[in-house]
């Protein structure tokens, strides 16, 4: 990239008046109440400092405001700059940037993002963006037209592409925009990069489609919905669209199985299923060990087919894609013959190789599968595909 564009920050300033740095903020001593105000307010003395604190029941449906609302401080139109979430629009005002850091709770053993964090800050962008919008309403994600017709989002597929991962404290900048897929759902698209260096660590794409709130079934996406979210569609792509390869469906003669996967209510998210970052842990719990420490996740495809519930007990399936990797060690075969042909030394191709003319250096690829584990019926959650490239040895902090 020529230039980068980088999201300045912001000084907070404490002023004895909590309401006065924040104008989207309804103020909390003069709210209507069941057709009356109220205004509940305590004093505490710390320091030689009085702090008033107001207190305000939840408002009714004739009221104002809901406690909840006042607290969520969901902005009700559109905004150019998050001061607290370091987020400003990008794009032309359509788009969202947000600048985060690394914490230590989001690495693994490696001091590198786990895939877990990863997904968690696009989902937490992705609603970011939303609350920008001015759209946000008091579902997952949900706009206001959105809500009245008990509509939520749901995923049906995921795909993310891993050039680098992040190390404890970096700081990263996530672009995420929305563009339009077909007449009733939505793709949602990111970029990671580095704040440091402007280099671009990761790219990921998704599908949404809706789903009505009470029923569980998938819905058309009504007009007055469609008005709404279309000024926001932007045309651009972080991964190329293309004919997607087919995920088997795998049955149990899969080499790695786990049988014994229970949610736990942690798993849940604001809609009562299962987040679907969860799935992954599940997904990834099955690859074998010596392969999670020499390997590192490059790429995740994700198909969903259900939702999981609370009560639900989970099999996570395993398979290696051997036909996949011969494929692609064949095909490099072939091209080392061309470079020997060439002139190529076929000594130096076996060294380069690692001993086999390349083919370790060739990416490991997995298919998974998550279903429901009954007796009468094995319903699919998500189909996924995994592929991983050998650790460098120079991965940061591996020698600490």
């Amino acid at each position: 990239m020529a230039t980068f564009s980088y999201l300045a920050y912001f000084p907070v300033r404490c002023s004895s008046n909590r309401d006065s740095y924040d104008p989207n903020k309804q103020k909390l001593n003069n709210i209507k109440i069941n057709g009356t105000y109220t205004k509940s307010t305590t004093k505490q003395v710390e320091a030689g400092v009085t702090t008033t604190f107001t207190s305000v029941a939840s408002v009714t449906a004739n009221g104002y405001m809901t406690e909840q609302k006042v607290r969520q401080n969901i902005p009700t139109t559109k905004q150019s700059v998050d001061h607290f979430r370091q987020g400003i629009t990008i794009e032309g005002g359509i788009g969202y940037r947000q600048r985060v850091v690394v914490r230590s709770y989001e690495v693994g053993p490696d001091k590198t993002a786990t895939l877990e964090s990863i997904l968690n800050l696009l989902q937490e962008t992705a609603l970011n963006h939303v609350w920008m919008s001015g759209l946000l309403s008091d579902g997952f994600g949900a706009t206001h037209e959105m809500m009245k017709n008990d509509l939520i989002w749901v995923v049906s597929r995921m795909q993310v592409q891993i050039d680098q991962y992040a190390i404890w404290g970096e700081v990263l900048e996530i672009d995420t925009w929305v563009r339009a897929s077909g007449k009733n759902g939505m793709k949602r698209d990111w970029l990671i990069r580095s704040q440091a260096t402007g280099q671009v660590f990761a790219r990921a794409t998704s599908t949404w489609v809706m789903m009505n709130r009470k029923t569980r079934r998938l819905s058309k996406m009504p007009e007055e919905v469609r008005a709404e979210i279309a000024p926001w569609f932007i045309g651009k792509q972080a991964i190329a669209d293309d004919v997607p390869e087919k995920i088997v469906k795998l049955d149990s003669k899969a080499k790695y199985v786990n049988s014994d996967l229970k949610p736990k209510r942690s798993d849940l998210d604001m809609n009562h299923h299962v987040n679907n970052v969860k799935y992954v842990r599940w997904m990834l719990e099955t690859v074998p060990e010596h392969i999670l420490e020499s390997h590192q996740l490059s790429g995740i495809i994700l198909e969903y087919r259900r939702e999981c519930g609370s009560s639900d007990i989970v099999q996570s399936l395993c398979d290696p894609d051997e036909e996949g990797m011969l494929i692609e060690g064949l095909k490099q075969q072939e091209n080392r013959d061309m470079n020997l042909m060439n002139g190529f030394s076929l000594a130096a191709g076996i060294l380069e190789g690692g001993g086999f003319l390349g083919f370790e250096k060739q990416p490991l690829r997995y298919t998974h599968l998550l279903q429901i584990n009954g007796e009468t019926k094995n319903e699919e959650i998500v189909r996924g595909r995994t592929t991983w490239n050998k650790k460098s040895p120079t991965t940061p902090f591996s020698s600490m």
